[in-house]
């Protein structure tokens, strides 16, 4: 069994889906802990990617949300107390925008903008008279080795390209079950439709090129990726976490314009100050009424592929030179 002391890396997947994917890009499965807190609830897999030791663990079935994503986290730090970054892998919806051309498939990593923090959960704030709105609750910024790391890997894309779709490719001919569900769709599937399209009301459970149509005055003409452009792409930049799905294409727009927000999910802001951590988002639909699980396995591959890309650039030694977790939340 293995010492859980031996464990510096902890990933956090919200779905059993995403903890596939993370599974299955470790480059080696360990046996069980030999032991976890007393309270534990989670479930965890561990294993090696590249250097570094690395403990998953996915909220349990059927819970979402932040409250969830809190509590694994902090059962996690309890059993695992020597692990020193975190990682938030796993899917979500874009906010695509004239300045940010987001599509299915596509990666979003958090990132600072302009100061004012990578993650905040825009379902929680306060209204002030005269300033309009103010989002109060922020999550704490991850490890600068994490956003060292993030930056090196950034200009090596820039330089040679990525091959995370060849890497995404590898491990479904190695896991051959998993190809139905997390291989890449058919790009005709990825339809952008206009906000002011919403999906009828009385036709939630048709499909969308039922009961929205597939004409262009219902969707927003975009061009195609060109061969010479890596796919998926990579984002960087604000995440937007709260209790809620978003399926509101305009409420998507305008925290797009006003907050620079290119994707939304549902657990990081859960972590806040308990868990500081970076979050990774394959994209899998809009943000908006026009749902699209169809990508949801390939948006879960991508993230857990550049999640990989991600630890394997980080040089052992600078993750031990960095406080646990554990002791970063006691010191305040």
């Amino acid at each position: 069994m293995s010492d859980p002391q031996d464990y510096t890396v902890g990933w956090i997947c919200g779905i059993e889906l995403e903890y596939v994917a993370a599974q299955v890009f470790l480059d080696e499965e360990h046996e069980g802990p030999e032991r976890v807190s007393q309270n534990d609830k989670n479930d965890y897999t561990l294993g090696k990617i590249g250097k570094h030791n690395v403990v998953i663990a996915v909220l349990p079935n059927g819970e979402y949300g932040l409250t969830a994503a809190g509590n694994v986290a902090n059962d996690m730090l309890h059993s695992f107390p020597n692990v020193k970054i975190g990682l938030m892998v796993g899917i979500g919806g874009g906010a695509p925008s004239p300045d940010r051309d987001i599509r299915l498939g596509d990666i979003v990593v958090s990132s600072p903008h302009n100061g004012q923090g990578s993650v905040f959960q825009y379902d929680f704030g306060k209204e002030i008279q005269g300033r309009g709105y103010k989002y109060t609750r922020l999550l704490n910024e991850p490890p600068t080795v994490l956003n060292t790391a993030v930056a090196g890997l950034k200009a090596k894309y820039r330089r040679h390209g990525h091959q995370l779709e060849e890497a995404i490719k590898g491990i479904l001919e190695k896991n051959p079950r998993l190809q139905e569900e997390y291989k890449r769709p058919d790009p005709y599937t990825d339809r952008l439709y206009q906000t002011t399209h919403p999906h009828p009301r009385d036709k939630r459970r048709v499909n969308c090129s039922e009961a929205c149509g597939i004409d262009p005055p219902a969707l927003v003409h975009r061009p195609e990726r060109t061969e010479d452009k890596d796919i998926p792409k990579i984002h960087y930049g604000v995440i937007a976490s709260g209790n809620t799905l978003m399926k509101n294409a305009e409420e998507r727009d305008r925290l797009a314009r006003e907050r620079n927000v290119l994707c939304f999910e549902m657990e990081a802001a859960g972590l806040r100050k308990d868990f500081p951590c970076l979050v990774i988002r394959g994209i899998y639909y809009y943000s908006d009424s026009h749902k699209n699980k169809e990508w949801r396995g390939y948006a879960a591959m991508a993230a857990a592929a550049y999640a990989k890309g991600l630890l394997c650039r980080i040089v052992p030694s600078r993750v031990e030179a960095e406080r646990k977790i554990t002791d970063i939340i006691s010191s305040g």
